[in-house]
């Protein structure tokens, strides 16, 4: 059996762990599929790619709004996917280089499986090798979670993992699932031609955002969508090409491709994580600590195999995290996840943190809201932008702030000054008052539902 000072389970984020202060170290990863993980691969910087180049369609498309005469050529597909992925990809081939060029660092590229505590079986697919180590990390992330009535029909199906990388866009897609995922990948293909339905069993899209916001995101989304809200999936049939899905309700719907956009889950049971000690929680989480510690003496985890906010700013979060500790186990780093921004790359765009208006109503808080629409400020006129806003929760009395929501363009941008307040504990009478805002800046929009607090 190999001995390893460190194993690194998982190119994505965990690859971030293995700085230049582990050169002296005899370091070996381990990945499955891709270096970069699902981030560069499949994720954030794939879809955030595409999801610009659905806006440019679209600004051309509403040109005429300003008075502007402009017309919409061809969309050429298969050019902007291979833009895409001949970066992305070549950007994955130079870091697969790199740690295969290390002296220091054993590459392993093949399926890991745990035998014991800080033991492994990997096969390689020219066979199968055992290693130990003194310490592990666990950073293998997860995959799309994929509902039994599809996996058992025995049709085809994309799932974000595939989707992106298709030959051209289906003349009609259904997407199966409301969250950021489906919403974003919903607009690319809409954009690129595709006639789109989304089947969703809550009875709003982007139900985990403030309900003011899943509530008017889905309102837009109902202009450009079929929208079979409230509804499962119950049946799939047909053939490749010619889907049938049927719902609880007895409809039916007619798609050429079937994207599968219902949630992830982590890669803990692929692992075998329990033969090496470590506990999970009941959705397959490994159990951290504060520290990104398991409860197995020198095995850590990081990303979305065990955050509870599955995110990739969290995950390299973490990876700093893990990194430190890994060198300073005497003066341990906490991950703290109490204020995560996030965003959802859509059109409008979408940005949050902290509270939404019905958690703090049911930890029955006693709160005050402030809301500003774009078009209350002149940025915002400058766009014709109707349907925007920036909505803001306070404690009543103090001002503190405890949770905030952009809909609208820039709004993950718009947001950051927010999280800054919250994460430096600064008041929203001191936020709107004591720094000058830009005008006409676009930023005014949240000095705007600052101001509008009743506190």
């Amino acid at each position: 059996m190999r001995h390893h000072d460190l194993i690194v389970i998982g190119a994505g984020s965990g690859n971030a762990v293995i700085g230049e202060s582990f050169a002296d170290l005899d370091v070996a990863v381990v990945e499955e599929k891709w270096f970069g993980g699902t981030c560069l691969n499949s994720g954030c910087i794939p879809s955030k790619m595409l999801a610009y180049t659905a806006h440019v369609i679209e600004t051309v498309r509403d040109a005429d709004r300003y008075g502007v005469e402009a017309r919409l050529g061809e969309v050429r597909w298969r050019e902007i996917r291979d833009r895409i992925f001949g970066r992305l990809d070549a950007e994955r081939a130079e870091g697969r280089q790199g740690r295969l060029d290390a002296d220091h660092i054993t590459v392993y590229e093949g399926t890991a499986r745990f035998t014991g505590p800080r033991q492994l079986r990997i096969d390689t697919g020219d066979g199968t090798v055992e290693v130990s180590a003194d310490r592990i990390v666990v950073a293998a992330g997860g995959r799309p979670a994929l509902p039994p009535v599809v996996a058992e029909s025995g049709l085809p199906y994309e799932t974000s993992d595939t989707v992106m990388r298709i030959e051209a866009p289906p003349r009609r897609l259904a997407v199966l699932g409301g969250g950021y995922i489906a919403a974003e990948l919903a607009e690319v293909f809409h954009a690129a031609g595709s006639r789109i339905v989304i089947v969703e069993m809550e009875p709003r899209l982007l139900t985990g955002q403030d309900e003011s916001v899943a509530e008017r995101f889905t309102d837009l989304a109902r202009t450009r969508y079929d929208l079979r809200l409230g509804r499962t999936l119950t049946g799939l049939r047909g053939e490749p090409g010619a889907l049938t899905l049927t719902l609880d309700d007895g409809t039916t719907v007619e798609a050429d491709t079937l994207l599968v956009a219902t949630g992830r889950t982590p890669q803990s049971d692929r692992l075998d994580v329990a033969a090496g000690g470590i506990s999970t929680h009941d959705d397959g989480r490994i159990v951290v600590d504060a520290h990104q510690r398991t409860g197995v003496e020198g095995v850590y985890a990081l990303g979305d195999i065990c955050s509870p906010v599955p995110l990739k700013h969290v995950a390299n979060r973490e990876a700093d995290v893990v990194a430190h500790n890994l060198l300073h186990p005497d003066d341990l780093a906490a991950a703290d996840h109490t204020l995560v921004p996030a965003a959802v790359f859509t059109r409008p765009e979408i940005a949050s943190v902290g509270s939404t208006e019905q958690e703090c109503r049911d930890r029955d808080e006693d709160y005050v809201v402030g809301e500003a629409r774009y078009q209350d400020v002149a940025y915002g006129w400058a766009m014709e932008d109707t349907t925007g806003f920036c909505k803001v929760l306070a404690e009543r009395g103090t001002g503190r702030l405890l949770g905030a929501h952009i809909m609208g363009p820039q709004a993950s941008l718009l947001i950051q000054p927010l999280v800054l307040a919250m994460t430096r504990g600064i008041d929203a009478t001191s936020l709107a008052e004591e720094p000058y805002w830009i005008h006409p800046a676009l930023t005014e929009v949240v000095k705007q539902a600052l101001l509008g607090l009743d506190l």
